[in-house]
């Protein structure tokens, strides 16, 4: 947060559409509700909530993607993928976000492609069951043409891209 808000304010002349993808507090929500575009990293519906109501009903609504915990890792935040079906149908109903699908970080192994799968595979169930999603966000620089392979709309390169981070 405290790198992406000097940059959005530099850049606010070009069109660019800002994505936040990080751990959410509920103590940081009103300023990812005024600035962001998306939100990858909702995973509880008390954050979804804080999301709508902080956000001005003359913006566009917010992206949302539940992150979803595949491993339930103790160190990672996200929704079980049991829970994921009831948190879309909360953030469904609120007024000034729009459900967009899911993302992952998936347990670090040999094979990042079957969590890949396995998350395609829970969106195509929830869209079964009448919640429409049209993102995945999975994948990141070692594994995005895993991740690509299986459906992801969207993939975290930075470190491709840019680098490794400084200390």
């Amino acid at each position: 947060m405290q790198e992406a808000l000097p940059k959005i304010a530099a850049l606010t002349n070009l069109p660019v559409t800002w994505h936040f993808v990080g751990r959410l507090q509920a103590n940081k929500t009103r300023q990812v509700a005024e600035a962001f575009d998306w939100v990858h990293t909702v995973d509880r519906l008390k954050i979804a909530e804080r999301l709508s109501e902080q956000r001005s009903p003359f913006s566009a609504p917010l992206n949302v993607l539940i992150q979803v915990n595949q491993g339930d890792e103790t160190q990672k935040a996200g929704a079980l993928p049991k829970d994921v079906a009831e948190l879309a149908r909360g953030i469904a109903k609120l007024p000034r976000l729009k459900l967009r699908g899911l993302m992952t970080l998936p347990p670090q192994t040999d094979t990042p492609a079957r969590w890949f799968a396995e998350l395609a595979a829970l969106r195509a169930e929830l869209e079964r069951g009448g919640i429409a999603l049209d993102s995945l966000s999975m994948g990141m620089s070692g594994d995005f043409e895993d991740a690509i392979a299986a459906g992801a709309t969207h993939v975290r390169i930075g470190t491709a891209l840019f680098g490794a981070r400084g200390a």
